[in-house]
């Protein structure tokens, strides 16, 4: 529609073409960028943007929805969360919404449906390792664009959540597609709520209805935390995933990547919705009890456990031809079977009840399904499927050998394969080897040591919350592993980051301590702590200086107060430590163009004299003695998109600028002098730190790769399958490469190498916090 009369002209530079519609937050306004590329953009309401809180709270949302890839929602473009009225930029999506497309052509089916389905998890995967719980999945936030689903109206509808969660016992939402806990405990609404939702979504898909629709919403909330979901007209293959996202309990729900799993393993032909007499709320009985009679040969590897993740496949294009309509943030019509579904104020109900004989058996989700398909398979000519190819046992101390290609001699490296059980959020791992050990960290696992001899567990320190994109392991001293722990903030859905310490002996929690989460906006890194020596520097909680302790005891050695009006995370260049900073204001919105380096003594905390670098600059090694980062391209909005070198010589504090033949599009790492671009199809492209020209380019047979790690005359690249390859550094040249190791999605690219080698052993992390190894001499044979 056209703008109206009061609609601004432009907003951020954005020139206005048209008004997309208006919620309860804002206003959404259709706009192109310079290059041509159309966005809508959310202008917040006047009334809210008096609101500290509510802005302190948008302002984390925006952050938050940045670290989203954007793949499968809608990525954000730009923002102004300090602006009069604060708004925001996402990129514009093609298509009607799911509510429409229901209303105008009924319940989808068969193909469509299942792609959906999977379309969906994949989303809902990709917000909730970042961190970010949706809380308003509905068929009015799901846009059908030509490359597949899209999840929108994230950033605000949580934000003005969060404001209304402030008032005590009401909670506003969408009741049909709430979870119980959302109208129960709405502070501690977590991943596995959205998993609810997705559940009611697809049932809604399936039948033009929601599982638990009635004359009213407040009948319906009540339905939703208390009787069972009506399934009968749910095809009955789809039905047994549904009813495990329907749990009433939170921990009896798959995780999005576990319905990844079971989505993928259903037939393209969802079938019908009767098979072997099994009646509305009652499928899931049936399949316990099938499962309970099932004999433990009937998978072929360990099942895996209720936090594992083993990524699906990509979903198609819808098929259906779509309209411009629906943009990213704009709430849609509603259609009519959501038209009594409104958001409403509910008062909070006492403790949630549990479902009689309910119980849901933990790492089972795969040979339910399986029991589910043959039950099918009697009553609808369903081919039951097999249990995935790896399985892993919950990272207990007996392993999992991965066959050996050729005979090897005794004193080679045998291989092994485990898992390490973490949290909801696997796939995170990252490992550091020190002299005879390795310790392993990341996502849901603050640090585990690693027996290099056989891949068992010496111990394990856990961490409870969803972690934070990218934070990995620290790193680790003589007698000490530092690592992170993201717990959850009652007060806010941003996570609460604490630096950690234990003893690389025992496993005992040395000390911990709150640290800022602001180090990605000013280095594009997740890291906000480094390990110098045998001291940790972190950024404080506070996030307003460095702090150096002691990495055994905890003792603080020095402090140092960020530059003034400045945010700063701290950075290794070789034995060198820095400071990298950059203006507040830029790191709140979010648009690092003028960074500043200074050199950080390690024993005092003095700074140096600040180095004045241009653009948003990714510190990435020393090569002849000169700091190497690399700049992000100015107009793109790609995570891994970067155009020049930048080097800096901490001496004499000068700054040179190298341009790249092309903007590279994928991730970097720099070992051994040479800087290194990992791109999404395979291609591994080296290049010369010092001049940004190419040394060489292969494509090789690992999509998504991360790395590089250097060892034993050999560059070794992976990916979250656990695929290795091995490259001469000389000129790129394939020296072999291996089998995937873990389920994953090949091309799911992620910063930070997966390889540690020891000595001539490889250890390969990979989806599912799986960890593989095996001798450099003598690798898997690949098929």
């Amino acid at each position: 529609m056209s703008l109206r009369g009061g609609d601004p002209a432009e907003i951020g530079g954005y020139p206005l073409e048209a008004r997309l519609g208006s919620g309860g937050m804002g206003t959404v306004f259709l706009a192109h960028t310079s290059s041509g590329r159309p966005v809508a953009i959310k202008l917040i309401h006047q009334q809210f943007a008096g609101d500290d809180e509510f802005r302190t709270r948008f302002r984390q949302e925006v952050a938050a929805a940045r670290r989203v890839s954007g793949a499968f929602t809608a990525a954000v473009v730009d923002a102004a969360t300090e602006d009069e009225q604060p708004w925001m930029a996402t990129t514009y999506i093609e298509g009607h919404t799911l509510a429409e497309r229901i209303s105008a052509k009924g319940p989808l089916n068969g193909a469509e449906l299942r792609r959906l389905a999977i379309g969906l998890a994949e989303a809902l995967r990709d917000i909730h390792r970042v961190g970010v719980v949706h809380r308003d999945l509905k068929p009015s936030n799901v846009v059908l664009s030509p490359e597949g689903p899209r999840v929108i109206d994230f950033g605000i509808s949580r934000a003005a959540d969060q404001q209304t969660l402030t008032m005590t016992g009401r909670v506003i939402g969408t009741p049909p597609f709430m979870s119980p806990e959302q109208l129960q405990a709405p502070r501690g609404v977590g991943p596995r709520s959205d998993v609810f939702s997705l559940g009611t979504l697809l049932v809604y898909a399936a039948t033009g209805r929601g599982p638990f629709d009635a004359d009213s919403p407040y009948m319906t909330a009540y339905q939703v935390v208390h009787e069972e979901p009506s399934l009968g007209a749910v095809p009955v293959a789809l039905r047994a995933v549904v009813e495990s996202c329907l749990d009433k309990e939170p921990a009896g729900r798959p995780s999005a990547d576990e319905l990844l799993v079971l989505l993928r393993d259903l037939p393209t032909d969802l079938g019908g919705t009767d098979a072997d007499g099994l009646g509305t709320g009652h499928t899931r009985d049936v399949i316990t009890q099938h499962h309970l009679a099932m004999p433990p040969a009937s998978t072929p590897f360990p099942v895996p456990a209720p936090d594992a993740a083993a990524p699906g496949e990509a979903s198609d294009p819808d098929a259906r031809a779509p309209t411009a309509h629906a943009p990213a943030g704009q709430d849609a019509p509603a259609a009519p079977a959501d038209l009594d579904t409104g958001n409403i104020v509910i008062p909070t109900t006492g403790r949630r009840t549990r479902r009689r004989t309910r119980r849901r058996l933990h790492g089972r989700w795969r040979p339910v399904l399986a029991a589910a398909l043959a039950v099918a398979a009697i009553g609808g000519g369903i081919a039951a499927l097999q249990g995935g190819r790896h399985g892993g046992n919950g990272g207990g101390a007996k392993t999992t050998s991965v066959a050996a290609a050729r005979t090897t001699p005794a004193d080679l490296v045998k291989p092994w394969r485990t898992r390490v059980r973490g949290g909801d959020v696997p796939d995170e791992l990252r490992c550091v080897a020190r002299d005879n050990a390795l310790f392993c960290g990341g996502g849901s696992v603050v640090a585990t040591r690693i027996r290099p001899a056989d891949g068992s567990q010496v111990w394990t320190v856990k961490s409870p919350g969803a972690p934070v994109s990218g934070m990995h392991l620290v790193g680790a001293t003589d007698d000490t592993v530092i690592g992170y722990r993201i717990a959850p903030d009652n007060a806010s859905d941003e996570p609460l980051v604490t630096v950690m310490a234990v003893d690389a002996d025992s496993g005992k929690v040395l000390w911990s301590t709150p640290s800022g989460a602001e180090a990605e906006a000013v280095t594009g890194q997740a890291q906000a702590a480094v390990v110098a020596g045998t001291a940790v520097v972190a950024v404080d909680g506070s996030n307003s200086r460095f702090e150096a302790r002691d990495a055994h005891s905890g003792d603080v050695l020095w402090t140092k107060s960020f530059p003034a009006s400045a945010e700063c995370s701290p950075v290794l260049a070789g034995q060198q430590l820095l400071a990298m900073c950059a203006p507040r204001a830029e790191v709140t919105a979010l648009k690092v163009l003028h960074p500043t380096l200074y050199t950080l003594d390690g024993t005092s905390g003095k700074l140096g004299e600040p180095i004045a670098i241009k653009g948003s600059d990714v510190p990435m090694g020393v090569a002849d003695g000169k700091f190497v980062l690399l700049r992000e391209h100015p107009q793109g909005y790609s995570e891994y998109g970067y155009d020049e070198v930048v080097r800096v010589d901490l001496a004499t504090r000068k700054v040179a600028y190298s341009p790249l033949a092309k903007t590279f599009d994928g991730a970097p790492g720099m070992v051994d002098g040479t800087v290194y671009m990992t791109g999404h199809t395979g291609v591994v492209t080296a290049l010369d730190p010092a001049t940004g020209r190419q040394k060489w380019s292969r494509q090789t047979v690992v999509e998504g790769a991360s790395g590089p790690t250097a060892g034993a005359g050999a560059l070794y690249f992976s990916s979250t399958t656990g695929r290795v390859v091995a490259l001469s550094p000389d000129d790129g040249k394939t020296l072999w490469a291996t089998n995937p190791q873990a389920d994953g999605q090949e091309d799911d690219q992620n910063d930070g190498t997966r390889v540690a080698v020891m000595g001539h052993e490889v250890v390969v992390a990979a989806s599912n916090n799986t960890l593989s190894a095996f001798d450099a001499r003598n690798p898997p044979k690949a098929d």
